[in-house]
């Protein structure tokens, strides 16, 4: 904050809380303090005393360093190092804010998502160009407005209109000055805004030569802004917004199995597993041999086959309750194919285009009984799914059945929360091996294939969208006689 502020225009005071999930415990010592974080247990000693009445102010709400040291009386200086000294070991957990000086809050807020930030204090230099970085997204929660960016340690709340409008006013390169003039605010408070939104790591600051290091770095021009924020809040450890840790018990606990109660419906087949054992070929025969793109006939399956395929790669062997640890204890499923906390969120829809013993048409598999259930008998809807798939599998004919994979996502989320949806295409690549696996096994040949997962697919399987949604699918055909 600029000394020379021109009269009249409010100043602008730095905040300090902590985070709403941060506890504080005292040690065996007296001056000893126990943090509990989402990062973990941190025990903080020789902690003098207005230091820990300072922690506990800030679990409360945010508070100014100034009001901080006017309660502490004498030695106030050589205590704020100390307090300095405590929230850097707790930057994970410490929330930046600022505000006006006007009683009303702060202005926007810093939280942090990684377990070491640092915020720095430097103004943003006079007449450098600043700008948005192009990861960063802005959508709202809790009644403001949050921005992110996978790059950066922090996200921002932006509480007040003077927030929004600054950070809005940075989609191109601009100065300072510019958005005072663009939008009437005073310079002074876009600079401090600015320069904390700078600190907070989602607006870049150009070089000497107006240029932005991120346009320039070829490793990150790989990355789309949709990709890096789902690589960042699904499988990095940074704090993402997880779900309320008692959701799961606000209600019933999903089913290990999606219940259908229309459409008619058709056993299948169950093989011999000690046939099946005595005569596969070996799972290293089975890996060594080259996968290519099929090249599919004309010849029909069999509902045998269809069966035999589902069995032996998807169906449910048994039931029982099981515990992921530091998670909720759940009923859960074996199968055939890998599954994290063993929560089997996916579903199998099939669509039979030629096949001796099964009617064409859209069916759902039910890997518990083991059977086949009627949802679309439309031929045109059928068709529409096969063409895709064809296409997709670069293929001159439609295939003779089509595999779609979806995923009930309150089966896992309520286990896995923000890690949900990449833990779910995990499993789906494991199916699609084991598919692969067994049909190359039985003499056929399974691939997987990219297809639109719009509307099409929601309308043709009847989803209920986002409730279940389509991940992923494989064509099964008999292979091209070379």
């Amino acid at each position: 904050m600029p000394a020379d502020r021109p009269e009249g225009i409010p100043e602008t005071v730095r905040l300090w809380s902590l985070t709403e999930d941060t506890l504080l415990e005292a040690g065996d010592d007296d001056d000893t303090v126990v943090a509990i974080t989402w990062w973990g247990e941190y025990e903080l000693a020789g902690v003098p005393g207005p230091v820990r009445e300072s922690l506990s102010r800030m679990v409360l709400g945010p508070v100014s360093m100034g009001n901080l040291t006017s309660s502490a009386g004498g030695g106030a200086n050589a205590w704020a190092g100390a307090l300095r000294k405590v929230l850097n070991r707790l930057s994970g957990s410490v929330v930046h804010s600022l505000a006006l000086n006007d009683g009303r809050g702060p202005v926007l807020s810093a939280i942090p998502v990684t377990p070491s930030p640092v915020f720095p204090t430097d103004p943003v230099p006079p007449g450098r160009l600043i700008k948005l970085s192009r990861f960063s997204a802005m959508r709202p929660e809790d009644g403001g407005l949050l921005l992110e960016s996978p790059r950066a340690r922090y996200r921002v709340a932006l509480l007040r209109p003077l927030a929004v409008t600054v950070a809005s006013s940075l989609a191109g390169p601009v100065t300072v000055a510019q958005v005072a003039e663009a939008t009437g605010l005073a310079e002074p408070l876009v600079a401090d805004v600015a320069a904390f939104l700078v600190a907070a790591g989602v607006v870049l600051v150009a070089d000497d030569w107006a240029a932005f290091a991120e346009d320039t770095d070829a490793e990150l021009a790989l990355w789309s802004p949709d990709d890096l924020m789902f690589h960042a809040r699904s499988r990095t450890w940074q704090k993402g917004g997880p779900p309320d840790p008692e959701a799961h018990r606000a209600g019933a606990e999903p089913p290990v199995v999606k219940q259908l109660t229309a459409g008619p419906t058709f056993p299948l087949h169950r093989p011999d597993p000690a046939a099946i054992e005595a005569s596969d070929p070996t799972l290293t025969a089975l890996l060594e041999h080259d996968h290519t793109c099929p090249e599919v006939t004309e010849r029909a399956l069999s509902a045998e086959q269809v069966g035999e395929l589902l069995y032996r790669a998807a169906r449910v062997r048994s039931i029982g309750p099981a515990h992921l640890p530091g998670g909720p204890g759940h009923e859960a499923s074996q199968r055939p194919y890998f599954s994290i906390a063993c929560l089997y969120e996916l579903e199998i829809y099939v669509g039979i285009n030629r096949c001796a013993g099964l009617a064409r048409g859209i069916y759902h598999y039910d890997p518990l009984w083991h059977t086949l259930t009627l949802i679309n008998d439309d031929m045109g809807v059928l068709d529409g799914m096969l063409d895709v798939a064809m296409i997709g599998a670069g293929s001159h004919r439609r295939p003779s059945v089509l595999l779609t994979m979806t995923a009930r996502m309150s089966r896992i989320a309520w286990v896995l929360g923000s890690a949900a949806y990449a833990t779910t295409l995990v499993h789906v690549g494991a199916l699609q091996q084991v598919l692969y696996l067994a049909a190359k096994a039985m003499g056929l040949t399974a691939h997987a294939v990219p297809v639109d997962a719009g509307e099409r697919v929601d309308r043709s399987l009847k989803l209920e969208w986002p409730t279940e949604v389509s991940v992923g699918e494989c064509v099964l055909d008999y292979p091209f006689a070379r």
